[in-house]
C-alpha cells in the first residue's frame, strides 16, 4: 500500500484516541476461538448451541467470547423466544479477514519461493 492509499483512508488524520478504538477492535480480532465463532457465524446467526456444535469448543467459553464480541460490536445479539441468537453486527468484517487471507496467502507463497531457491543453493553446492 502507498503513501497515498494511506492518505485516502484517513488513518494518518486520526487521533491516538480513534487509534486505540481501532487497537481494541483488533486486539478483539485476535484470538483463535473468537475468529471460529466469527467463522461459524458467516452463514447466518446462530444459537450458543449450534455455535458449540460448529465450533468444537467449551460452553463457558464461547460464553465469554461472544460476550467479548457483543461488546465490541462485532456480534450483536437478538431474542427470539426463549433462545438468543448471535449474528456479525457489520459483514464488513468478511471482507477485512479475506483482504488479510490474500495477502498472507502471498507472503506464503513468497517465503515458499524463497525456501525453493536456497533448498536449489544447497543443491548446487
Amino acid at each position: 500500500m502507498n503513501a497515498e492509499a494511506v492518505d485516502e483512508c484517513g488513518i494518518s488524520k486520526l487521533t491516538p484516541a480513534a487509534l486505540s478504538l481501532m487497537a481494541d477492535f483488533f486486539k478483539v480480532l485476535s484470538e483463535v476461538s473468537r475468529l471460529q465463532i466469527v467463522c461459524s457465524l458467516k452463514t447466518g446467526a446462530k444459537n450458543v448451541t449450534e455455535i458449540l456444535e460448529e465450533t468444537g469448543l467449551g460452553q463457558a467459553n464461547v460464553s465469554k467470547h461472544l460476550k467479548m464480541l457483543t461488546q465490541a460490536g462485532v456480534v450483536a445479539r437478538e431474542q427470539r423466544g426463549v433462545c438468543v441468537y448471535y449474528r456479525i453486527a457489520n459483514p464488513f468484517l468478511f471482507e477485512l479477514c479475506d483482504l488479510v487471507c490474500d495477502a498472507l496467502t502471498v507472503q506464503i507463497e513468497q517465503q515458499s519461493q524463497q525456501l525453493q531457491q536456497l533448498s536449489q543453493l544447497r543443491q548446487v553446492r
